[in-house]
């Protein structure tokens, strides 16, 4: 049988693991083969090319080879364009991975979902932290969007999930595992039917990451961290889990 070989594949490094002494198995997240695992022969050597570029949160190109389950890296490239992010926002880039990690299942292919995650990574890696931590917070919400549509968890957003009916722009919409998106009841996080409307037709658009990002950033006083809370609801319980590593690990520092 022929060895697959693939060459100039743009990818990420979302998580790594030793293999041996001096390799590695790398997961990674390809946009032409989703997500991946390689071993990095050697990479572990500090005469390895390997050990300075296979990072986190970084735009690489690689070179790899093989039909088996876990594939062989042959070259990788660093492409360059932002540096580490850090502090919250390293964590937030972490929290991405685990997401993709935990709900994307291996060799399907979301060219989409790759450039959304390229994108929020790089709002994470922007200059002025803290000037920018309404910009990061909403590329998040804007990935958890496209990351559940991508997938086929999120429902529509213009429509009440169980009766398909139209939604009212002035009524406060809910949208919860299982059920879909429904009439906000009591107090619970909601948005308006126009917010969700607006949102719908921002994951429509050619480009869906920047034109939800713009939507969720131009949301009312609120509405952010009403989104945050029932994205949060909604991927916990499609991961199958309480709390996600990467928010624990938030609430923890937050804590000390």
């Amino acid at each position: 049988m022929a060895t697959h070989r693939v060459s100039h594949e743009p990818a990420y490094v979302l998580h790594r693991y030793d293999w041996s002494e001096s390799s590695l198995i790398l997961e990674t997240f390809t946009r032409h083969h989703g997500r991946i695992a390689l071993v990095a022969k050697g990479a572990k050597r500090p005469s390895s090319n390997f050990r300075p570029v296979l990072l986190p949160l970084q735009p690489l190109q690689l070179n790899f080879g093989g039909d088996t389950e876990i594939r062989t890296l042959k070259a990788a490239e660093w492409m360059g364009g932002h540096v580490m992010p850090t502090g919250d926002a390293l964590l937030s880039g972490y929290y991405l991975n685990e997401l993709l990690m935990r709900l994307l299942a291996r060799d399907d292919p979301h060219p989409a979902l790759f450039d959304a995650y390229a994108g929020a990574v790089e709002v994470l890696a922007g200059e002025h932290a803290t000037a920018q931590s309404a910009a990061q917070s909403a590329a998040l919400r804007a990935f958890e969007l496209i990351l559940l549509r991508e997938i086929g968890l999120l429902p529509s957003l213009d429509a009440q999930t169980l009766t398909l009916g139209p939604l009212k722009e002035s009524l406060a919409y809910a949208l919860v595992a299982e059920a879909g998106l429904r009439q906000a009841e009591g107090e619970e996080a909601s948005l308006s039917g126009a917010d969700w409307q607006s949102l719908q037709s921002a994951l429509d658009e050619r480009v869906p990451f920047t034109a939800t990002l713009r939507r969720i950033a131009g949301l009312a006083p609120g509405g952010n961290s009403a989104l945050r809370n029932q994205l949060r609801v909604l991927l916990n319980y499609h991961c199958g889990v309480g709390t996600l590593r990467t928010r624990q690990l938030m609430r923890d520092l937050q804590a000390l």
